[in-house]
């Protein structure tokens, strides 16, 4: 089997696994001979992790260039998908699923913290790829899986996972990032020795993100924390984990986002004067009218943390998700 290596060595400040298909980076192993570089993946994001690059149609021994492939439905076991290289009538299924099985095995070795999938691949691709009718002249439904990813996604349930073309959205790419860095922390707090106070502080320092996203799974963990010391730590550790990555899959809303500045806004209505509580509120209006971006009043919220030393918000993960150089708060 045929490995794809990582193309830059360089170490990084902070060691970030992320999964991802090969001709995203610019490797030149796709069907044709090309690729399909992202250098914002490559060049931006990539400076803040380590890249763990998979093509499974070359590992599993394809050449470059080679047939294409298509997902096909037959009329035999309950209408089976097959991947098939329609040119020479070639099925490949076996030999794909055999190889997905073995690999992300390997890779749960890696401790993966996301992996981003090569849009429509019929091994790679995360949903909406072509299937095929076996029957001639039936229009290709776009309701399919690859079957690379399809393992791949059983086996990590909880782990974020995008496409590359879903990514050139800037919301989906924030809500993409902010996933990767939460399901670090999380799974460094459950990957050693934890105490329920480890547990009740982790949920303290990520009230303001779940908020953002979705009040009632904030609540729901808080029910599950308060909990703990009647229940199975092992349990209690794989619940927290999954309720917590699938509240942050709901994406934050603009409206959502406002109610949470104002709440951190409100540490501050007795220290500061009126004219800087003005101020927040006119940047906070201007913020849920869609006129500047998060930012803006993240930036000024931020300088009054830091001015009178509030410890609970500076403690926020909110605050600081990722690195500014992402610019990912930056988008309207």
């Amino acid at each position: 089997m045929t490995k794809i290596t990582q193309q830059d060595e360089q170490p990084k400040a902070v060691d970030i696994p992320i999964g991802i298909s090969a001709c995203v980076l610019g490797q030149e192993v796709r069907y044709n001979g090309g690729h399909k570089l992202d250098r914002f993946i490559r060049d931006t994001l990539g400076t803040y992790v380590r890249f763990v690059p998979v093509c499974p149609e070359v590992e599993i021994g394809l050449g470059i260039p080679r047939e294409t492939l298509r997902l096909v439905r037959g009329d035999e076991n309950n209408g089976a998908v097959r991947l098939v290289a329609p040119k020479s009538n070639t099925d490949h299924t076996v030999r794909l699923e055999s190889y997905a099985r073995k690999r992300t095995k390997e890779l749960a070795k890696e401790d993966l913290c996301g992996y981003i999938l090569q849009k429509g691949s019929p091994s790679c691709g995360m949903e909406r790829v072509r299937i095929y009718d076996a029957k001639p002249g039936v229009a290709p439904a776009r309701n399919g899986r690859g079957l690379y990813a399809r393992e791949l996604i059983e086996r990590f349930p909880n782990l974020p996972v995008e496409e590359d073309g879903r990514l050139n959205d800037a919301g989906l790419r924030e809500n993409f990032v902010e996933r990767i860095f939460a399901y670090r922390r999380v799974r460094t707090l459950f990957g050693g020795r934890w105490r329920l106070g480890d547990l009740v502080a982790f949920h303290a320092r990520e009230k303001l993100l779940l908020l953002a996203h979705d009040r009632p799974t904030y609540q729901e963990l808080g029910r599950l924390v308060a909990a703990t010391k009647e229940r199975d730590r092992q349990q209690v550790a794989s619940e927290y984990e999954t309720l917590f990555l699938n509240g942050l899959r709901t994406m934050a809303t603009r409206g959502k986002q406002t109610n949470v500045l104002q709440h951190i806004a409100g540490y501050f209505k007795k220290l500061i004067d009126s004219n800087d509580r003005q101020e927040i509120q006119e940047v906070i209006a201007s913020y849920r009218a869609g006129h500047i971006p998060l930012v803006v009043p993240l930036t000024l919220l931020k300088h009054h943390v830091r001015r009178y030393g509030i410890e609970y918000l500076a403690q926020q993960t909110y605050l600081d998700l990722h690195p500014t150089e992402l610019m990912l708060r930056n988008h309207g």
